[in-house]
C-alpha cells in the first residue's frame, strides 16, 4: 500500500472511544531514544530512556520508527507502568505512532502494550497528536515538522487528516564532528521542496506560507531552527515544551475522549486489521 493511500485509511476508518468517566487511561509515545507517557490522574510526565533495562546491559527496542524487539519493549512498558495501573484495572490507551509506520507498526505496538491490559488502544499520528498540544487551527492546512533523534518526519495536515507525508532515517542523535545540525536542516528542506513539487493542490504552499510547527527534541537546537526559516523562507516555529509536545497531545484526545465519544483516531485492538 502507498504511504498515502494508508494516510488515507487513517484519517478515514473512525472508531467511537468505548465511554467511561471513571476509567484509566494512558497516553504513551514510544521513541527511539526516549519514551514518554502520562497517566490519568497524574500531573506530570514519565520521560525516561527507552531501554530494556537500566544499566550496561541496556539494549533498544525501538530504532529509527521501528520496534525492533517486540518482548524488549514489553519489558519496558511493564517495568515503567505497570505498578502505576490498578490491579484489576484495564485502562485505554493512546498511542502516538510514526506517520509512516504502517500496520506493520501498530501490529507491533499492539502486542507491545498487551503487557499492560487495555481494554482499548488506540493510534494517532504523531504529526496530529503535535498539532492537538498547541490546539492549533486544523481547518486549515499544517506543515508538522518532528525532529527526534533518530528520525525526522515531515506531516502535511489538511482538516486535519495526513494527506502527505516525508521521513529521513536521521536525528539528533546522529549529531557529530562529521554529522553537522545543517544535514537535518538540509533535509527537511529537501521534504519539503519534494511535496511542494508533487502537490497538484495549493495546501502544502498554503501550509508552508503559514508556518512550519516544529517539535521532538531538535526543535530545541537553534543551530537546526533558525537554519529552516532561511531556507524555507517561512516561519518555522517550535511549539512549547516540543519534545513532550506528542504525548501531551495523546494526552489531550485521552482527556477530550471522555466527552466525545468519537475521534479521529484508528482502533488497533483485536479485530481492526
Amino acid at each position: 500500500m502507498t504511504a498515502s493511500g494508508d494516510l488515507g485509511r487513517l484519517a478515514g476508518q473512525h472508531r467511537s472511544w468505548p465511554w467511561c468517566r471513571h476509567c484509566t487511561g494512558i497516553a504513551l509515545d514510544l521513541g527511539s531514544a526516549r519514551t514518554r507517557a502520562w497517566t490519568s490522574g497524574r500531573r506530570t510526565i514519565l520521560d525516561v530512556p527507552t531501554v530494556t533495562v537500566p544499566g550496561g546491559g541496556a539494549t533498544y527496542p525501538v530504532q529509527r520508527g521501528t520496534i525492533v524487539d517486540t518482548p524488549g519493549a514489553s519489558r519496558m512498558l511493564d517495568r515503567l507502568l505497570g505498578h502505576r495501573l490498578p490491579r484489576f484495572g484495564r485502562p485505554l490507551l493512546i498511542l502516538t505512532t510514526p506517520v509512516l509506520g504502517g500496520v506493520a507498526y501498530r501490529a507491533q505496538a499492539r502486542t507491545a502494550v498487551e503487557v499492560l491490559r487495555p481494554r482499548t488502544v488506540l493510534t494517532v499520528p504523531t504529526a496530529r497528536a503535535v498539532a492537538m498540544a498547541v490546539d492549533a487551527d486544523l481547518t486549515r492546512p499544517l506543515l508538522v515538522v518532528d525532529i527526534g533523534a533518530h528520525l525526522t518526519e515531515v506531516t502535511l495536515l489538511a482538516d486535519g487528516a495526513v494527506v502527505d507525508a516525508r521521513h529521513t532515517a536521521l536525528g539528533t542523535g546522529d549529531l557529530d564532528g562529521n554529522t553537522p545540525p545543517s544535514l537535518i536542516a538540509d533535509a527537511i528542506v529537501a521534504m519539503v521542496t519534494t511535496m511542494l513539487e508533487q502537490d497538484r493542490t495549493p495546501e502544502t504552499l498554503d501550509a508552508l506560507q503559514r508556518g512550519v510547527l516544529l517539535a521532538g527534541g531538535g526543535a530545541l537546537r537553534p543551530d537546526i531552527t533558525y537554519r529552516l526559516s532561511g531556507r524555507l523562507h517561512a516561519p518555522a516555529r517550535p511549539v512549547p515544551a516540543p519534545h513532550t509536545a506528542a504525548v501531551r497531545g495523546a494526552a489531550q484526545l485521552l482527556r477530550t475522549a471522555h466527552a466525545h465519544p468519537s475521534l479521529p483516531v484508528v482502533e488497533i485492538g483485536a479485530g481492526s486489521e
